[in-house]
């Protein structure tokens, strides 16, 4: 599969500069450092339009290949992708690339599974996926 050239240059900044995340459409960058799905989410609950954007990501799990649906993002490029992730992601024609596929995400200690991708394991539905995902992280906050 061929990326589009502001796709590479996402991915290509992403790795440059150490981000999680960057989110490109022609001039307008997103950037970010933190872990996990918190950025989506909170871009989500902004409410801006980001279809026609492209992402560059390090890690996606199913949770994030949600949102990324709900963000109407085109196109995106992956350090690591699940295979869940990169289900829902062919499932709603979002145009992935990827370095390496693994069956599921890892947690951060390498104990088992990545919190939000359980979480979202048998969900088909991007709206529910994203109150789930948005219940899950307000549970580590209390």
């Amino acid at each position: 599969m061929h990326e589009s050239d502001e796709l590479r240059e996402a991915y290509e900044l992403l790795q440059r500069e150490g981000y999680s995340l960057v989110l490109k459409k022609d001039d307008d960058l997103i950037t970010g450092h933190e872990r996990g799905v918190k950025m989506l989410l909170m871009l989500l609950q902004i409410g801006n339009d980001y279809s026609g954007y492209v992402a560059a990501d390090k890690v996606i799990g199913k949770g994030a290949a949600f949102l990324y649906v709900l963000l109407r993002i085109k196109e995106i490029h992956a350090g690591v992708i699940s295979e869940p992730a990169l289900a829902v992601l062919k499932e709603h024609d979002v145009v992935t690339i990827y370095e390496e596929l693994v069956p599921m995400i890892r947690n951060r200690d390498n104990t088992g599974f990545c919190p939000m991708e359980q979480t979202v394991l048998e969900e088909t539905d991007p709206q529910t996926a994203f109150r789930k995902l948005l219940e899950k992280t307000r549970s580590f906050h209390n």
